[in-house]
C-alpha cells in the first residue's frame, strides 16, 4: 500500500455512506440497529399464509411494511415484494448518504444487486392464476417480476442509473460478492453504486422450495428454533428482508462532505461442492478468510470481529468454526450472529449482516449472539453472548456461505461516522 493509503493499480478506497434496512429486526437502520443491541428478535410463527400444515412454522418477517407507502403505486402490481424491499430500501440509503441520483452523471450510478430465487410470491400467485383459471389469467408482469434480476433492472430504472449493472446469484454469499464487484465497478469509472440484497420467499411454494434442502429447523418455539454453535442446533429459521448500501470512492464522499460508516477493504470468494451439510469442510473457508485478509493487506490479528454465517445446521457450524479456529486461533477473534434475531435472508442475508458491521464498528460495540445456551462441543470459537461487548473495534471480517457451495469474505475497516443515535 502506497503513503497515500490507496493500493498499487487501484483507483482509490471504496466507503460505504448510506444504508437501507429493510428486516425483521425493524425497517431502517436505526430500528434494525436498536433491536440488534436490545436482543430483540423478529422470528414468530409466520404469518404471510396458513402454515399449520407445514412441518416449518416459524420464520423472520418484516413488520409493519407496506409496499403502497414505500414503493410507486404503479410498481406495486408490477414487482414481487422482495423487489418492493429493494425499493425502499435503496431510498433510504441515498437519502441516508445525502446523495441525489438526478445531480449526478446517470452513466456514473451504477447498480449491483443478490438474488437467490427472485420473485417467488409473485410467480406462485400467477401459477395459481395458470392452473385454476387458465392461461389468459397469467398477468404480463410474470415475465420480468419472477426474475432474479428484476431488482437491479427496477432500482436503476427508479433512480435512472445507467452505468454498469448486475445481479450476482450466490444465495447467502451472493451479498458480500454483489460488494465485492461494487468495488471493481469503482475501479473502472463509476462514481456511486447501489449495493446489496433483499429477499422475500416467505409463501407456500418458496417455503417447500426451501425445506428441499433439510436444512431448516422445524421448531415451534422461536425462542429454540435457530440457534447456531448451539449444542441444541437444528437447523435454521427462514427469513425476509436485507439491506442496501451506498458505496462510492472516497475522495467522491470528501468531495461531498458526508460522512463514511466503513470501508470496503478486502473481498474473497470460493467454491466447494461438497459442502452438503453432512459433509462440510473448512478448508475453502480457511482459504477465502485467508484470501480476503490479504487483499486488505490485514494479518488475523488486525481483526477485531467476526460476523459468522452461521448455519444453524451442525455440521455445517463445526465446519465454519474450525475455519476461523485454523485461521485466527482458539478463541482467537471474537464472533458474533445477530442473524439469530431475523432468520437466514438468503440473498439479503450477507448484505444486511455488512449493514449491522459497518454499524458496529460506528458505535464501537460488537453485538452478541442472542438466545443461545450451550456452545456445541467442537467450537472453539469465542461466541459473543448475553450482552453486547464494548470493545471498539475498528475491523470486521463478515463471512457468507450459499447453498450449493459458494462462500464468500469481505473485510470492513471503520469510518468516521457514528450509529443512529450517537
Amino acid at each position: 500500500m502506497s503513503a497515500s493509503g490507496i493500493r498499487p493499480g487501484r483507483r482509490g478506497r471504496s466507503v460505504v455512506t448510506g444504508l437501507g434496512v429493510v428486516a425483521p429486526t425493524g425497517i431502517g437502520a436505526a430500528r434494525h440497529w436498536e433491536s440488534v443491541l436490545a436482543g430483540k428478535s423478529g422470528l414468530g410463527r409466520i404469518t404471510r399464509f396458513d402454515p399449520t400444515g407445514y412441518p416449518v412454522r416459524v420464520a423472520g418477517e418484516v413488520p409493519g411494511f407496506r409496499a403502497a407507502g414505500q414503493v410507486p403505486g404503479r410498481l406495486v402490481p408490477q414487482t414481487d415484494r422482495f423487489t418492493h424491499f429493494a425499493l425502499a430500501a435503496a431510498e433510504d440509503a441515498l437519502a441516508d448518504a445525502a446523495a441525489d441520483p438526478a445531480a449526478l452523471p446517470e452513466y456514473e450510478m451504477a447498480v449491483v444487486t443478490a438474488s437467490s430465487s427472485g420473485g417467488t410470491e409473485f410467480g406462485q400467485h400467477e401459477m395459481e392464476n395458470l392452473y385454476q383459471k387458465g392461461s389468459s389469467w397469467v398477468g404480463a408482469y410474470q415475465s420480468i417480476a419472477w426474475f432474479y434480476a428484476a431488482t437491479t433492472g427496477q432500482v436503476s430504472i427508479r433512480h435512472g442509473m445507467r452505468g454498469p449493472c448486475g445481479v450476482i446469484c450466490g444465495e447467502q454469499a451472493g451479498g458480500l460478492d454483489a460488494l465485492g464487484q461494487s468495488r471493481r465497478l469503482l475501479d473502472t469509472g463509476s462514481r456511486l453504486v447501489l449495493s446489496g440484497g433483499t429477499d422475500a420467499s416467505l409463501c407456500p411454494y418458496g417455503l417447500v422450495a426451501q425445506m428441499s434442502t433439510g436444512r431448516l429447523s422445524t421448531e415451534d418455539d422461536p425462542a429454540r428454533a435457530y440457534l447456531p454453535f448451539d449444542a441444541a442446533a437444528s437447523g435454521f429459521v427462514p427469513g425476509e428482508g436485507g439491506a442496501i448500501l451506498v458505496v462510492e470512492g472516497a475522495e467522491s464522499a470528501r468531495a461531498r462532505g458526508v460522512p463514511v460508516y466503513g470501508e470496503l477493504l478486502g473481498y474473497a470468494a470460493g467454491f466447494d461442492p461438497t459442502a452438503d451439510g453432512t459433509t462440510a469442510r473448512h478448508s475453502v473457508p480457511v482459504s477465502v478468510v485467508r484470501r480476503a485478509l490479504a487483499d486488505a493487506a490485514l494479518a488475523p490479528g488486525d481483526i477485531d470481529v467476526v460476523f459468522a454465517d452461521a448455519s444453524g445446521v451442525p455440521a455445517e457450524d463445526l465446519a465454519e468454526a474450525r475455519a476461523l479456529t485454523e485461521v485466527f486461533g482458539p478463541g482467537g477473534v471474537p464472533v458474533t450472529a445477530p442473524k439469530t434475531l431475523t432468520g437466514r435472508l438468503y440473498a439479503g442475508g450477507a448484505a444486511l449482516d455488512v449493514a449491522t458491521a459497518l454499524l458496529s464498528l460506528s458505535a464501537g460495540v460488537v453485538p452478541h449472539t442472542a438466545g443461545l445456551g450451550r456452545t456445541a462441543p467442537g467450537c472453539e470459537i469465542d461466541l459473543v453472548l448475553d450482552r453486547p461487548r464494548q470493545t471498539d473495534p475498528r475491523t470486521a471480517l463478515v463471512l457468507a456461505r450459499g447453498h450449493g457451495g459458494f462462500t464468500s469474505a469481505l473485510v470492513l475497516g471503520a469510518g468516521d461516522r457514528g450509529a443512529p443515535g450517537k
